[in-house]
Formats: C-alpha cells, sequence, structure tokens
C-alpha cells in the first residue's frame, strides 16, 4: 500500500478535503454492508422464502419488505457518496466524468427500484418500470468500471486491472440473468449484487485512500 499511497500524495491538491473524502469512502463502503445485511436478514421475515429460487425483488416485494426497501435506501446513499467523493477527488480525464456519473444514476435507479414496489411480479397498477431500471442498472454497472480504470490506474496499477475485470465479469454474467430458469435465478442475482458491490467497495478504498495520503501530506 506504501506505493499507492505515495501515488495518490502526487495526485493530491490543495482543494482536497481530506476527511470529507474518507467521510464519503465510508459511507460507500458502508452502502454495500446495508445492502448486504438487507438480504441476509430479510429472507427470516418471509416465509417459505429460498435463497437459491426466490430473487432479492421478492425480498422487496412481499412481506418484511421495508428491511429489503432500507438496505436498497442504504445502497443508493452509498452509490451517491461514492459519486461525490469521485467528484471532489477526481482522478482526471473525461472518462472519470462519465464513470461518476454513472454512479450517481445507479444511485437514482436503485431508490426509484426501492420507492416503487413494482418488481415486475404481474402487478399492472400504474406503469411498469421495473424492468427498464433494471435494464439501466445492467448498462451503468458496466460503464462505470470501464471509464473509471483509467483514472484507477493513477492509484495504482493493479486498480485499472480490478476495473477491467471486473467490468469483464459483469458483462459476460449480467445478461445472462434473462435468460435463466426461476429454479436458479435468485442465487444468480446475489452474485451480481457481488460484482457490483466490489466495484462500489473498490472505488471507497481508493478514495478513501486518497483522503488519508491528503491528511498526511497536509498535516506534515
Amino acid at each position: 500500500m506504501g506505493q499507492d499511497t505515495a501515488r495518490d500524495e502526487d495526485l493530491q491538491t490543495e482543494t482536497d478535503r481530506p476527511f470529507l473524502l474518507m467521510f464519503l469512502a465510508t459511507v460507500g463502503a458502508l452502502g454495500c454492508v446495508a445492502l448486504f445485511v438487507s438480504t441476509a436478514i430479510g429472507p427470516y421475515f418471509v416465509p417459505n422464502y429460498d435463497w437459491v429460487s426466490d430473487t432479492i425483488s421478492d425480498l422487496a416485494a412481499g412481506e418484511g419488505k421495508l428491511i429489503m426497501d432500507y438496505g436498497l435506501y442504504g445502497f443508493a446513499a452509498g452509490l451517491l457518496a461514492v459519486a461525490l467523493a469521485a467528484s471532489h477527488g477526481h482522478m482526471g480525464g473525461a472518462g472519470w466524468s462519465v464513470g461518476l456519473i454513472s454512479i450517481a444514476i445507479l444511485a437514482a435507479l436503485v431508490t426509484v427500484i426501492g420507492a416503487r414496489n413494482e418488481y415486475g411480479d404481474g402487478d399492472n397498477e400504474g406503469t411498469v418500470i421495473h424492468i427498464y431500471l433494471v435494464y439501466g442498472l445492467g448498462v451503468f454497472f458496466l460503464v462505470a468500471p470501464l471509464a473509471m480504470a483509467g483514472g484507477a490506474g493513477r492509484h495504482g496499477t493493479w486498480a485499472k486491472y480490478a476495473c477491467y475485470v471486473l467490468a469483464g465479469l459483469w458483462a459476460l454474467s449480467s445478461p445472462v440473468f434473462f435468460f435463466l430458469p426461476t429454479s436458479i435465478d435468485g442465487l444468480y442475482e446475489r452474485l451480481l449484487g457481488v460484482i457490483s458491490c466490489l466495484f462500489i467497495l473498490l472505488m471507497s478504498y481508493i478514495l478513501f485512500c486518497r483522503g488519508w495520503a491528503s491528511y498526511k501530506k497536509t498535516s506534515q
């Protein structure tokens, strides 16, 4: 981590606010924790819930849905925090800007998914938009790591490659979800959630390190 910290110190500018960066990065990581905890606890409040065949959407549409809704809102808050941190600690280039805007859009999409309580479950009241929101998640969780890979590489070469690997995994695995039998789509959806959270955790780590490096440099 020493070499990465040295690079972060080179990126640090006089306008950086280290505690703001570290706070927002921490909120980003906690958003992933909120999503994990809600998906782990939620099934215990839904009768006959099956982790393999039932999806996260089933949790958010059934009994105890508030637990999953809060998890989604927490994740959305984490996404927004990462977007704000990435904007404050800009790593340079148009790609980074595209990526942080993509993450902000993802925050909005997740918020709407949690608020709409319409999960493509046969409820036809009003306009059914859940599937379009899911398409949006698929697109922007691919765009974000691809666009931000170059900027992440300024933190460390490994971070750049990690973005590409996560983007590749997402590109290959996310379309498959729509063709899976309902007997296993719940488990598969959770694996996709892991990929998305790994990217947000990666960004949170990079931005926290930048904040820490900025703090060390200004405190000398």
